[in-house]
C-alpha cells in the first residue's frame, strides 16, 4: 500500500480496508488492534504480539502491508485516530484553561509520574548500575531525538567523577562507539520508547564486545529492556501515548540524579576531590 500525507490519523481505517488481504495470522494482529485500539498504544512490539498470540516478525509484516514504515509509525497513526492533535501533545489540557490551570496540569502529571517511579523503582537494578559505573574506565552514552538531551546531561555530570565519559546522538558515531568498545567499558542507552533501531544496534555491538549495558527508558517490555544487562524504567504519564515525551524527560533526569548522587555516596573521597578541582577551575572564568 502507497504511503500518503494523511497517514498520522489513518490507521484504523487502513486495516479495515486491507482486512481481507491479509494473511490470517496477520489478521488476527489487526482484530486485536482494530478491539483493543486504546490498549495498543501503550504496548510495546513485544507486548501486541503476545497479546495477538502472534510474533514480532508477523506485527512487523502487517506495519508494512499497510504502508507504515514500522511499528512506530503505525502507534503514531493510531494515537491520530483516537486523540486530537492537542490531546496528542498532552490530554488533559483545556483550550479555555487559564496559564495557572495549564501549569498545575503538566506539574501534576510530573509529579505523579514521579511517584508512580518511586513505587517501581528496582532497587537491586539501581544497585547494579551504580557499581557498573563506579568500577569501569570509560561510559559512552546513547540516544537520540529528545534522549539525546538526557544523555549529554549524563556526560556533564559523569565527567566531574574523573570518568571517561562521552554521549552520542548521532547513530553512526553509536555504533562506531560500540564497535571501538571493550569489556570493562559501560554504555548507557537512553530511549523513551525503548525501540529506537539505531540505539538498539549500537547497545547490541556493545554486548558483543562484552561490555556492560544500562538503559534508561519507559517501557517494561520494550526490546532495549530486553537487550540490556541493567534496565531502568521511569513510569511517565505519557507513557500511553504522547508525541512528545515530556514528563518522561523529566523522571529519566531523575534517575540519572540516583545514579549520579548513589555513584557520589560510594566513592566520596575520589570523587568529591574530583568535583572540587572542576569548580576551582570552572570558578576562574567567572566575573
Amino acid at each position: 500500500m502507497e504511503r500518503n500525507e494523511n497517514i498520522v490519523s489513518s490507521c484504523l481505517p487502513r486495516i479495515r480496508s486491507s482486512f481481507n488481504d491479509l494473511t490470517k495470522t496477520e489478521q488476527k494482529t489487526a482484530t486485536y488492534i482494530l478491539e483493543n485500539p486504546s490498549e495498543v498504544i501503550h504496548m510495546t512490539i513485544t507486548e501486541l504480539a503476545e497479546a495477538a498470540q502472534n510474533a514480532e516478525a508477523t506485527v512487523f509484516r502487517l506495519c508494512k502491508k499497510l504502508g507504515f514504515s514500522g511499528y512506530q509509525e503505525l502507534k503514531i497513526a493510531l494515537a491520530g485516530d483516537l486523540y486530537t492533535p492537542l490531546e496528542s501533545v498532552y490530554k488533559e489540557v483545556d483550550p479555555t484553561d487559564s496559564i495557572r490551570t495549564m501549569a498545575s496540569k503538566i506539574f501534576l502529571g510530573i509529579n505523579e509520574g514521579l511517584q508512580d517511579t518511586l513505587k517501581i523503582i528496582d532497587e537491586d537494578a539501581i544497585e547494579r548500575a551504580i557499581q557498573a559505573i563506579t568500577t569501569t574506565r570509560r561510559i559512552d552514552v546513547y540516544g537520540s531525538g529528545g534522549s539525546a538531551i538526557i544523555a549529554s546531561d549524563i556526560e556533564h555530570r559523569f565527567m566531574r567523577f574523573g570518568i571517561s565519559v562521552r554521549s552520542y546522538s548521532d547513530p553512526h558515531l553509536q555504533i562506531a562507539s560500540a564497535t571501538l568498545l571493550q569489556p570493562g567499558d559501560l554504555v548507557i542507552a537512553v530511549s523513551h520508547t525503548g525501540a529506537n533501531r539505531d540505539v538498539l544496534e549500537a547497545v547490541e555491538m556493545a554486548k558483543s564486545n562484552q561490555v556492560t549495558t544500562i538503559a534508561i527508558t519507559s517501557y517494561l517490555r520494550s526490546p532495549l529492556s530486553q537487550a540490556v544487562d541493567i534496565a531502568l524504567h521511569g513510569m511517565g504519564r505519557e507513557v500511553t501515548y504522547r508525541s512528545e515525551a515530556m514528563a518522561s524527560r523529566l523522571i529519566h533526569l531523575a534517575i540519572v540524579d540516583v545514579l549520579y548522587v548513589g555513584s557520589l555516596l560510594r566513592q566520596q573521597d575520589k570523587i568529591i576531590e574530583n568535583m572540587k578541582r572542576v569548580r576551582k577551575s570552572i570558578a576562574k572564568r567567572k566575573i
